[in-house]
């Protein structure tokens, strides 16, 4: 009987201490894969060959998994796309491909056309990151960085010297600042799957997002 007792005590004491131990430990959240398939290599054989027929200089990166979730395949070091662009590491192709024709066929004529000066130079804030999204609710999942497929871009530089930046110029006073950027976001959602700007929530106020995932989702 003795036996008994001290065994339930035993266990109640350690159940508390369990109890107890939990309080404060705070547990990781589950981090959703990516639905973005990687490409074949047949694809990214055939977004290189893209590459070079626009005149893109580039470099093919090795293939890689970095972390769970993360990982680099099919991705470039763009070297020289024609439009200077500071701040880019692995890219992948097809996301390549869209920024280069971007920059080249939508950002330098904008700049051009509605500010009256060349376009310099385009800031990034980089591509490749192994983390999830942010701002956005719902579970907790992988975002475009953690595959090189996103871009985020924060400022462009004319040659008469302005920076248009998205976090100071999205709400410009300067109308044709503000028409644009306007125009080369509305220039980024016929090229990229996803595309988001301050409009969309306040963790993009000062970039605009990216990314070549086969969606439609412009905002």
């Amino acid at each position: 009987m003795r036996n008994s007792k001290f065994r339930r005590q035993t266990f109640a004491a350690v159940s508390l201490l369990l109890a107890l131990a939990a309080c404060g430990r705070t547990e990781r959240p589950a981090t959703a894969p990516r639905i973005t398939e990687a490409p074949s290599v047949r694809e990214t054989q055939r977004c290189f060959a893209d590459l070079r027929a626009m005149g893109v200089d580039f470099q093919p990166l090795p293939d890689r998994q970095t972390g769970p979730g993360c990982g680099l395949t099919g991705t470039v070091k763009l070297l020289d796309i024609g439009v200077p662009t500071a701040n880019l590491g692995a890219v992948r192709c097809g996301e390549a491909r869209a920024f280069a024709a971007w920059a080249r066929n939508g950002v330098a004529p904008a700049a051009y056309q509605i500010l009256g000066s060349e376009l310099s130079r385009i800031v990034s804030m980089g591509s490749y990151a192994c983390r999830n999204t942010v701002g956005t609710r719902g579970p907790a999942r992988r975002s475009g960085h953690a595959i090189a497929n996103a871009i985020d871009v924060a400022t462009f530089e004319l040659k008469d010297g302005r920076r248009v930046s998205i976090q100071h110029d999205w709400n410009s006073p300067d109308a044709d600042v503000r028409r644009f950027l306007q125009t080369i976001h509305t220039s980024a959602c016929r090229r990229f799957g996803t595309v988001l700007s301050p409009d969309y929530n306040a963790a993009h106020h000062d970039h605009l997002h990216l990314e070549d995932d086969r969606t439609s989702f412009c905002r």
